[in-house]
Order: structure tokens, then sequence, then C-alpha cells
């Protein structure tokens, strides 16, 4: 069962002064099972953006003690920052990670924004996936005003709080707390610092879009037009020259000339599609799940635009940023590069990198850690402070410390020479197999994407990808094997005196010994997989590298042979016979399978060697 996390991104207003920001993280540290990830403070913006991640109770009892502290230490009366705000505690939003259904997640919000709202007496909205009502969703719809517009805000019946006080409090605000799909907080710097140029290009970014211009003869948006706005009988497109007689025509033509829904984006922009007049004609923007404004950073000397990526599966940063490279070069200006607020998942860097090694003509069959690296500089994240992948990046796969495959080659050599019987044979051939892999993936690198390599490219780089994920699974099982070998063993230590022991005894011991089999047959799987696209590399990789693909198709049938000693051994200890029967079987085929295509790639590779 996956483990139950959920993430916790409140955003207080305070990022100035370092003390009160500490005994806020400190309240959150506290609270035992709970991880803080980063704190992230903005001068300008007066706000600091907190990340940490834990079980779902632990992060809402985190949750509440900090913006408990936060109403005691902030006074909002007196609170400036560029960034927009409307209480102590701006918002803060939940994230299942793991484990976590958005049901519960929201159950989840909706407790602690009641804690908050009658134990702290602090007007709270509930917003996105935990929002009452379509109306509250949006979280700039709810915060339109900011602070200052809360006194007469929380008279009017229609923004009464969904939980506390409907009445102004002076000192902490209101609050907003929801559950939202993982948000990459993301800016873009220019190198101007002219507000209005970020300005101009969030425009054109956001899913919102922009209200749009038309010059005398331009049928476009251009900069300094007068603001087209729907008239009586005349409902002109947002896009081009296009008046419709109705808003029912400007709507169809709009989807068949230009892809989008009129209807919805009026509806974002607060327009009644029903009753237009007088309202401007909006532009649609580039991305969907975008939210952009423009501001000047003076800590930085520059102008950034930034940018909420609410969606990172439908709209990521690489998009964004190649969109706003061509804006800034059309209006004469330069992206510097940006910055990520914050944490940021690891799938999401990832596919940047990817997208950059494709723009560069590269293998994305590389380690992660180089595809990562590679979306980093590509982006442009250490511009305006340093970037660290291991201290940043969400979910980034990695070992623990004592792991084996952390060792030093001499010293895991030592370690298997030692009289322990683990780790053994099993180990030994995951790694085998990941050394076959990684042979298979070097020489799919060194060919693709080389001068007359154009008609394999594609097959080269599907090789290498997979071949990289064989890899990393099978140094995974290095520790695996000697994980599972050690429960077995610890199944065996286990008391036996009473009829009650004896039974719990032997079932730990089955249960272990069927792990200690399927570990190393999984390897053996892996293992021939890697021997498969070595079969496959053979014929197309560079002449001059292939005898490393022979090697490697060796190595990775050792990994299946090893894997295989390593389940027959264990099966002979399991009173099972329907489940040995199965193993056995499974073992004969994967050993016929790999000595036809381990004595194929030799047969290759020794005639390429007497050519």
């Amino acid at each position: 069962m996956a483990e139950k996390l959920v993430e916790c991104v409140p955003n207080f207003s305070e990022g100035r002064n370092p003390e009160v920001i500490k005994q806020i993280t400190d309240e959150i540290e506290k609270v035992k099972g709970v991880k803080l990830l980063d704190v992230d403070p903005g001068y300008d913006m007066n706000r600091t953006v907190v990340t940490f991640i834990g079980e779902p109770e632990a992060v809402g009892e985190a949750a509440f003690r900090a913006i408990k502290k936060a109403s005691e230490l902030i006074d909002m009366s007196t609170h400036t920052g560029s960034h927009p705000r409307m209480g102590a505690t701006d918002v803060c939003p939940f994230v299942p990670v793991s484990g976590v259904t958005e049901e519960e997640a929201i159950e989840l919000a909706k407790s602690v924004a009641k804690r908050v709202g009658e134990e702290l007496k602090i007007p709270v909205y509930l917003y996105e996936k935990a929002a009452q009502s379509e109306e509250r969703r949006n979280l700039a719809v709810i915060r339109a005003g900011e602070y200052e517009a809360l006194p007469e805000k929380l008279k009017d019946p229609k923004w009464k709080p969904d939980f506390g006080p409907a009445e102004f409090n002076v000192k902490a605000g209101a609050t907003v707390i929801g559950v939202r799909e993982f948000l990459i907080a993301y800016n873009i710097s220019l190198n101007t610092r002219e507000k209005k140029y970020a300005s101009d290009i969030a425009f054109e970014l956001r899913e919102k879009g922009r209200s749009a211009r038309r010059p005398a003869g331009k049928p476009y948006y251009f900069k300094g037009g007068k603001i087209i706005k729907y008239q009586e009988g005349k409902y002109p497109c947002g896009s081009c020259d296009f008046d419709g007689k109705t808003i029912q025509e400007t709507i169809e033509h709009c989807k068949t000339e230009h892809g989008y829904d009129l209807v919805e984006l009026l509806k974002l922009n607060n327009i009644d599609p029903e009753h237009p007049e007088g309202k401007p004609v909006k532009k649609p923007g580039m991305f969907k799940n975008v939210k952009a404004i423009g501001w000047m950073v003076d800590d930085y000397d520059r102008a950034q635009i930034s940018i909420n990526l609410t969606n990172y599966k439908v709209t990521s940063m690489h998009h964004v940023l190649e969109a706003a490279r061509k804006l800034a070069a059309e209006r004469g200006l330069v992206v510097t590069g940006s910055e990520i607020v914050g944490m940021v998942p690891f799938d999401a860097l990832l596919e940047s990198g990817k997208f950059y090694l494709e723009k560069q003509g590269r293998s994305r069959g590389i380690p992660v850690k180089d595809i990562l690296e590679t979306a980093v500089q590509s982006l442009g994240l250490r511009d305006v402070s340093d970037f660290k992948i291991e201290e940043r990046v969400l979910g980034l796969p990695k070992n623990s410390d004592d792991a084996l495959v952390e060792m030093k080659v001499s010293d895991f050599t030592d370690e298997v020479s030692r009289e322990s019987p683990a780790p053994g044979g099993g180990s030994i051939a995951a790694l085998a197999g990941a050394l076959g892999a990684s042979l298979v993936s070097m020489v799919s690198n060194l060919t693709a994407f080389k001068r007359g390599s154009e008609n394999v490219d594609e097959i080269l780089n599907n090789a290498a990808e997979k071949a990289q994920k064989i890899k990393d699974e099978l140094i995974h099982a290095v520790d695996a094997d000697t994980n599972a070998f050690n429960d077995y063993m610890e199944a065996r230590r286990l008391p036996a005196k009473t009829e009650e022991e004896k039974a719990k005894r032997e079932k730990a011991m089955l249960e272990g010994l069927k792990r200690a089999v399927q570990v190393p047959l999984r390897t053996a799987e892996l293992s021939l997989e890697a021997l498969k696209l070595a079969a496959e590399v053979v014929n197309y990789g560079n002449p001059n590298s292939i005898t490393d693909v022979g090697v490697g198709a060796q190595i990775a049938h050792t990994g299946i042979i090893g894997g295989i000693y390593n389940v027959l051994i264990n099966l002979k200890d399991i009173d099972d016979e329907e489940f040995n029967a199965e193993m056995r079987e499974r073992c004969r085929a994967l050993r016929t399978d790999a000595d036809k295509l381990v004595m194929a790639v030799e047969l290759s590779v020794n005639a390429k060697l007497n050519q």
C-alpha cells in the first residue's frame, strides 16, 4: 500500500523579517510526521512560500499551527508588498501526493478551515477543488480587492465566509484554504526594468488572455490601440476583424476559425455571454491552466513574468518559456532565465529536460540526473539564484545513504567477498543486468543523431530510453535482493514455542521465501529485456562499438542466468506445488529465450568483426 502523503504550500504575508518566518516554520517542524521541504521568502513581494509534506493528519495539524502563529505575528493593517494578498496566511492549499484521494484531501482542507474559523476567528474561503460553489473555485476572484476590500466584502451576503465569522479581522485579514493540483510557481526574468513589458507578455501567455485592441486598418492586437467593446447588434471577434450580428455567430466563428470557446472565455473574465454590451472583447491567451502577471523585482533589478502553472501536465515550464522567448524577441527584449518558487515535481522537470534534449538533437536515453541538469540549464534556473536539484525536486528517485549501490566499487566487492551470505548471487545478477543495459544505452547514444544516422535515430533513441529504465530498476534490485533475503532470515528467527507462534513463523517464512523468489525473477526478466535491446542495437549501432554491444549482451545474459539460479534455489524450500510449477516454467522460458538471443548477438558481432 502506498504511503499516505499530502503536501501543503501555505503562503504567508511576510517576506522581510527572518525571525517571524522562522517562528512560523518552527511550528510546522514541531509536528511529528511532517517534513519541511522549502522556505522561499520574497522581499519585494513581502511574502513567503512554505512547502511541507507528511501524513494527512500531521500535515493538517502543522497547517493549523502555522496559520495560528502567523495570525499572532503578522499585522495586515501595516502590510505592503507587490503580490496580491488578503490575509496573514493568504492561501493554504493541500495537494494529494500519494495514497490519498482527492475527496480525502478535501475533507482535510475543510477540517483545517473549520478550526481556523472557529478557534482563530478568521474568515475562511474554500477554493479550487474544495470550493462549495463554482464562483469560488478561482483564487483571483476570491482575492479581488485584496485585504483592503474585506470590510465591505464581508458585509455582502454573497461573500459570507465558508467558515469563521463574517467580520473583518483587522490583524489577520482572511484566509483561503483548498485542494488543488500541484502548482508550479514559475517566474521568467526579462532584461528590462519596465514592468509594462512583463505584463504585456503575461497577458499573451495566460489562459485568461487580454482585452483586444484594433488600431485603424489592423485586425489583430497591437500595442496602443483602442480596446474593442461589444456593441448592440455587433459582436466582434477578439482575434480578427470579424463582426458578428449576433453573439451566437461570433461564438461559432471563434470555434471554427480560432479553435477556442468564446463562452468559456467570457465566463473566465466574468462577462455574461448573453449580455456582453459595453464589455471588452477578450483575446484568448496562448496556454490553458496558466495564470500570469508582470511585476518589477527590485532585488533582481529586472522585471519578471510571474506565472502559476495550475496543471503542469497540460502546460509545463518549457511551453511557456519558449513562447515567452519569442514574445520577448518581438519586443526587442531577451529572457535572461527563470526561477521556480518552492518545489517542482520530478516528472515536470524530467519532461522539460527531455523536451530540450530533443530540440538539441540529442538522445533522451541518458541518466536521469543528466536529463534534470539539462532542464535546469535550458530553463535558466540558476539565473537569479542557485538551484540544487536534490533540494528542490519533489519525488526525486534516490537511494538511502546505506544502500549497497551507494558504495564505491571497491567497497562493494569487499562486502560481497565477506563471509556473510548477502549480498550474494542475486544482487550480483541484478548488477550484471544493469551493466548490460548501460552498455546498450551507451552504444545507442554513440550512434544516434550523428551524420547519416537519420533513418535509425528513433529506433536507437527508444532503445536508449528503455535501457535507462531497465538499468535504474535493476540498480534498485541490487539492494532489493539482499533485503528480501534478510527479511526471510528475520522470519526464521521468530519465536516458535507455541502452536500459534509456529504458525505465524511458518507464514512469515513462506511470504519471505516468495519475495526472495519474485525479486530475482524480476531481475531475470529485466535482464532479458536488456538482452533483447542488445539484439536490436547490434544491427544499427556504430561498427566501432560493436564489441560493446557484445559485452552488454553477454553480461545481460549472466544477469538472466543468475536471476534464474536464485529463483530455483529458493523454490526448494517452498511447499506450494502450483507456485513452484509456475515459477519453474517461467524460468525455463526465460532461459530458452536468453540462450537464443545471446547466440544471435554473438554471431552478429563476430560477423562484423570479420568483415
